[in-house]
């Protein structure tokens, strides 16, 4: 079992856990609403007889009281959004619920998604037997500009692996979330804002999430980078698994950039279109698509068929002492692991190519 990874496990009377601006009371509130959870100093765990399940127990505690914090602060936030689009996007990224999901369409889906995942991109995937039982924080790298197929098919390998018994919480960026019919789309499939509310709730329910920590700098690199692990040195996942007290399960895969190889990054033009402040994208790319041959990557495309390999990796260990979150070196040092673990694994698929391109 793969519960707890530390006999250094902190209760819920320390105030050094709380995020920055949330102070202890004798009496506080976490959060509010359908997920929310009152917590007052008779509520604390007083520790436990340092059983699995003592701690256990005082794990699922602190995660989900740090759920509920992040829900209120990212609840002020957005209700602090200046106007325009921005405001929009926040307010519609941030009307997520864990059971959106819509388990019967997921199961009408399968059938079209077993052949494009078994025909037309041809996927492998193994490692499932290295996933420890839930919750678990899966952290991989996606690729094939905004319709990055080889996240999806994770998803859709894991449905057809776990079905309902074991849900798998995507995430994707606000402006995604926010769009109304791919945001209502997403939503049916499970797929939450990547944001820390959602992502804390969801592994405090004891459900499995995975994130794309490098988001829009790794699933718009250029093709010739494709088979480098990028996770853009945002250590905010090490962060999440430490307080919620989860393994990390890296997860490698390439072949997705095939799909539809990003040809310029496109910084520069993202700055003159202000999409860097409007929509938090720092990259306009252009790409090589059909039916568009070369054209922006956000434009709507038939994706080219690749042969994409997946593999989940070892689970990596941590600490869930909430003060680690604090030490640089420790969470640089499972950023680096979490890194390595997964260019390790995409090393290994790559060399499985037989041609350059769609092999």
């Amino acid at each position: 079992m793969h519960l707890v990874r530390s006999a250094r496990i902190s209760t819920i009377s320390e105030e050094s856990d709380l995020p920055r601006g949330y102070e202890r009371s004798s009496s506080v509130v976490f959060g509010s609403g359908e997920y929310g959870a009152s917590m007052s100093d008779g509520d604390h765990p007083k520790g436990g007889d340092g059983s699995a399940e003592s701690e256990k127990k005082q794990l699922r505690e602190q995660a989900q009281r740090y759920a509920a914090a992040a829900r209120l602060k990212m609840k002020e936030r957005r209700a602090k959004s200046s106007g325009g689009l921005t405001a929009v996007v926040a307010e519609r990224a941030g009307g997520w619920d864990l059971d959106d999901q819509d388990t019967v369409a997921m199961d009408r889906q399968q059938r079209l998604w077993n052949g494009v995942m078994d025909r037309y991109f041809r996927m492998e995937i193994d490692g499932w037997e290295t996933i420890p039982e839930s919750p678990v924080l899966v952290v991989g790298v996606h690729s094939g500009a905004p319709f990055v197929w080889d996240a999806w098919t994770v998803g859709a390998q894991w449905w057809r692996h776990f079905g309902e018994a074991r849900v798998l919480h995507g995430t994707a960026h606000d402006a995604l979330m926010a769009f109304p019919l791919i945001g209502k789309v997403f939503r049916s499939m499970g797929v939450l804002p990547a944001a820390p509310d959602s992502m804390s709730t969801a592994l405090a329910e004891g459900r499995d999430v995975i994130v794309w920590p490098g988001g829009e700098v790794d699933s718009l690199r250029p093709w010739s980078k494709r088979d480098e692990a990028t996770l853009g040195g945002r250590t905010g996942f090490v962060k999440l698994a430490i307080r919620m007290g989860v393994p990390i399960v890296p997860v490698a895969t390439v072949g997705g950039a095939d799909a539809m190889p990003v040809l310029v990054r496109g910084d520069t033009l993202s700055k003159v279109l202000k999409l860097d402040k409007i929509a938090r994208l720092k990259v306009f790319p252009i790409a090589i698509s059909l039916p568009w041959i070369i054209a922006p990557a956000a434009l709507p495309q038939i994706p080219l068929p690749a042969k994409i390999r997946t593999r989940f990796m070892p689970p990596i260990e941590l600490d869930h002492d909430p003060t680690l979150c604090e030490d640089e070196a420790y969470v640089d040092a499972k950023y680096e692991e979490v890194r390595a673990s997964i260019q390790a694994g995409m090393d290994a698929l790559a060399r499985k190519r037989k041609f350059p391109v769609f092999g």
